[in-house]
């Protein structure tokens, strides 16, 4: 598999009422690196016939992260079946190293004309495993 890691710090724009970073910042976390992965990787006449949406996301948030703190996001593709395909996501703080979030999400790939879902084909299969 191969991974796509960032690294981000928090700011204040981040944090929710309880100073903690809003579980909805995580989740756009979680699609923003996963978008990144992909435009990073296919090349551009990939993505044009091409789109992801995610169908599901289970996230599990182990501990807080707060201002200051600087993250590490990686994310990979665990496995590919029919349209579906299973990216993980992992946030950890950048200087201790600890787990945060582990979060999988299903993606399902639709052909960008028709939006119906189309199997992953083999050529993005093997772009991300």
């Amino acid at each position: 598999m191969k991974t796509y890691t960032e690294v981000l710090d928090v700011s204040k724009e981040d944090l929710d009422d309880l100073n903690h970073v809003n579980n909805i910042r995580y989740i756009e976390w979680i699609q923003d690196i996963s978008k990144k992965h992909w435009e990073k990787v296919a090349p551009q006449a990939m993505r044009n016939e091409m789109v992801w949406v995610v169908r599901n996301h289970n996230i599990n948030y182990l501990k807080s992260a707060v201002l200051g703190d600087t993250l590490q996001i990686s994310t990979y593709i665990k496995d590919n079946t029919g349209p579906l395909s299973t990216r993980v996501v992992e946030i950890k703080n950048n200087k201790t190293g600890q787990l945060l979030v582990n979060a999988h999400t299903e993606w399902c790939l639709l052909d960008a004309k028709t939006f119906r879902p189309k199997r992953v084909p083999e050529t993005v299969h093997n772009l991300f495993l």
